[in-house]
């Protein structure tokens, strides 16, 4: 079993959010989990839905403010072993190119 899953954690603030964040991808640490952060939430990967749950209930609670809002997304493959690098890789077959666009 192989559980990907999107996470973003966000205080409800104005102005930069980054700082609070860094404390709930920081939180993910302290679980058996492999995450990558990226501009708009974190992907975690686990083979143990415990562990996934526990770890997005730690990023959560790491975050001071008086609004948090927070967002999970689970794509739970029950008979499949696949990373969510896999998952890019069959897109980009077939794209013929990296998934990805050359402007910055």
């Amino acid at each position: 079993m192989t559980l990907i899953a999107f996470l973003s954690v966000a205080p409800v603030i104005e102005g930069s959010m980054s700082g609070e964040v860094a404390k709930a991808v920081a939180a993910l640490e302290e679980f058996d989990v492999s995450y990558e952060t990226t501009p708009m939430g974190t992907i975690i990967e686990t083979d143990d839905p415990d562990e996934l749950f526990a770890a997005a209930q730690a990023a959560h609670q790491a975050v001071d403010a008086d609004r948090v809002e927070t967002f999970l997304k689970i794509d739970d493959k029950r008979t499949v072993e696949q990373e969510a690098s896999e998952k890019v890789e069959a897109v980009e077959e077939h794209l013929g190119r990296e998934a990805r666009s050359d402007r910055e």
